[in-house]
């Protein structure tokens, strides 16, 4: 006879399979990554079936894990609801919420904004993840998410936030050093900061081939931010959203009348969270904060 199904073991069980590593899992879960093993391979014995093909990359699903993974979220969710339904009995909103936007959006303009959403729900605990990447709210990497295009698939649910300017900046050093610039053809006179190709995590972020074919950064960055400080410190030019090179003191814009692009701000969290009055409560603060200073995304050209 098999040991008995324990409810609990689905938790590491959810946790191997969004991250596909006993390790990572076992920090997500505050636990030693052998009882996160031993209580894989319990569930597996109670259902007398392999979940997990392991290999020396990690973990990665079996068709029959694959079977259990809805199920397991399906319950997952149906206990968080549970325990919302009960902490709304409660007036003040608590518990975590993490955040997951591009490392721009997060670090320039949420990040000196989210202490407003701290002191009006202080019992909530913020993790604010700004990162040049895409999150799976599937995975449950972000409760809320700031991407560059709008969800096609799963149960998600989004909203535009905002549509954004970007442009073509130097540093006045550099300028002055190389001379001005006065249209796009001598472009490809000069030096280019930008994204590594095939590390780029959204289309939405591949302009250089739409200003000409034929040109190619020479210094090339993952990070938005790595990009903008190197191009302030005269090491070329470089296309960055006008949020945030409009306030350095270092960059000035080249061609913007000529040279110009408009991308969007997208909003998005899990429809399995749409209840929660902590969700809610974040979810409400970035669209205000973004509505009220819309012109930080817009100025006048």
């Amino acid at each position: 006879m098999n040991p008995t199904f324990d409810w609990n073991d689905l938790r590491p069980f959810l946790a191997v399979a969004r991250t596909g590593k006993l390790t990572i899992a076992a920090k997500r879960l505050k636990v030693d990554h052998t009882t996160v093993s031993r209580r894989i391979q319990a569930l597996e014995t109670a259902l007398n079936a392999t979940l997990f093909e392991r290999g020396p990359q990690g973990y990665a699903l079996t068709e029959i894990g694959q079977r259990l993974l809805g199920a397991a979220e399906s319950m997952e969710t149906m206990a968080m609801g549970v325990q919302n339904e009960i902490a709304g009995a409660d007036l003040d909103l608590t518990g975590a919420v993490r955040i997951g936007a591009p490392d721009g959006f997060g670090s320039y303009f949420l990040a000196p904004r989210i202490c407003d959403l701290c002191r009006s729900h202080p019992g909530l605990e913020i993790d604010l993840v700004a990162m040049p990447r895409m999150f799976s709210l599937s995975k449950r990497e972000a409760d809320i998410a700031i991407g560059l295009s709008r969800p096609t698939e799963g149960r998600l649910r989004s909203r535009k936030l905002t549509d954004y300017r970007l442009g073509l900046y130097a540093s006045p050093e550099y300028l002055e050093r190389r001379g001005p610039i006065k249209n796009k053809d001598q472009l490809k006179e000069h030096r280019l900061v930008g994204y590594i190709e095939d590390l780029i995590f959204s289309p939405e972020l591949n302009y250089v081939p739409q200003i000409g074919k034929e040109l190619r950064p020479q210094l090339r960055s993952t990070n938005l931010i790595a990009q903008m400080h190197a191009t302030s410190t005269g090491a070329g030019i470089c296309i960055l959203p006008c949020f945030m090179a409009d306030n350095q003191e270092n960059l000035v814009p080249v061609l913007r009348e000529e040279v110009n692009f408009m991308r969007t701000f997208w909003l998005i969290y899990h429809a399995d969270l749409q209840g929660f009055a902590r969700i809610r409560a974040a979810v409400d603060f970035i669209v205000e904060k973004v509505t009220r200073e819309r012109k930080v995304f817009l100025p006048e050209a």
